[in-house]
């Protein structure tokens, strides 16, 4: 069976919400909470508006209680949705290449229409 650390990012099935928290399911072992100080830097006014039930994210693991087989985790400072990545190591360079190969583009375009009014 797998064995989990501390700031490990994982792969959970989110089974609960309530507005202290959202509960998740790790493995068959498993289960796990997310504060809602652990879900955004930012003031959280509806967790629902991050995750819903059923939603498979990633979470860090912040500490485990292997009596119980429950996780405290966070989703604050990672790609939760998508990658599971630290915000700071997400690759955003395809995002900029695309708009560095297009904007000449989409400026002539406008500049033309712009003109012909």
């Amino acid at each position: 069976m797998k064995k989990y650390k501390k700031d490990e990012i994982i792969k959970c099935l989110v089974s609960g919400i309530e507005s202290y928290g959202v509960f998740v399911n790790v493995d068959k072992r498993y289960n796990g909470l997310i504060h809602i100080s652990e879900v955004s830097n930012e003031f959280v006014r509806n967790i629902d508006d991050y995750v819903k039930v059923g939603d498979e994210i990633f979470a860090k693991i912040i500490s485990i209680d292997e009596n119980t087989k429950h996780m405290k985790l966070s989703i604050k400072d990672i790609d939760f949705a998508n990658t599971g990545l630290e915000r700071d190591e997400i690759d955003s360079s395809k995002e900029f290449k695309i708009l560095k190969d297009n904007l000449p583009i989409w400026m002539e375009e406008k500049l033309n229409e712009l003109n012909e009014k």
